[in-house]
């Protein structure tokens, strides 16, 4: 009986452990359209950038990367705002036309789904 209570401890500490070094899952990959069906989800989007849209006379001065079509059009938008711009060099020349992947957390801002990008980590050019 000893041995056994003793191996329900042991057993419990082995799991804790391996849970240390268990590898953090990637974020599954969905194409643009598919936003929408995501949001709360942390997520991969990539598609192609239609626009690139730096809203200087708005509060945040926030830049806006339209994917497959521009604004007022576009299925996913990612966002980067002023604050961070700096981080990420001239978004407008690195990501226009191209095919971008961006990684976190969708949300919507009326009705839009969006993700916020806080760090050029979040962001692959394909």
């Amino acid at each position: 009986m000893k041995g056994r209570s003793l191996s329900i401890p042991v057993l419990l500490l082995l799991m804790a452990c391996a849970s240390l070094f268990a590898r953090p899952r990637k974020a599954p990959t969905i194409a643009p359209e598919q936003a929408q069906a995501h949001v709360g989800e942390t997520v991969e989007v990539c598609g192609q950038v239609a626009r690139v849209h730096l809203a200087f006379k708005t509060r945040g001065q926030p830049t806006f990367i339209d994917f497959v079509r521009p604004y007022p059009h576009a299925p996913f938008t990612a966002v980067i705002w002023g604050l961070d711009r700096g981080k990420f060099g001239d978004p407008h020349q690195q990501y226009l036309n191209k095919r971008v992947c961006v990684t976190g957390p969708i949300r919507l801002y009326r009705g839009q789904p969006e993700i916020i990008l806080h760090s050029p980590k979040q962001v692959k050019v394909k």
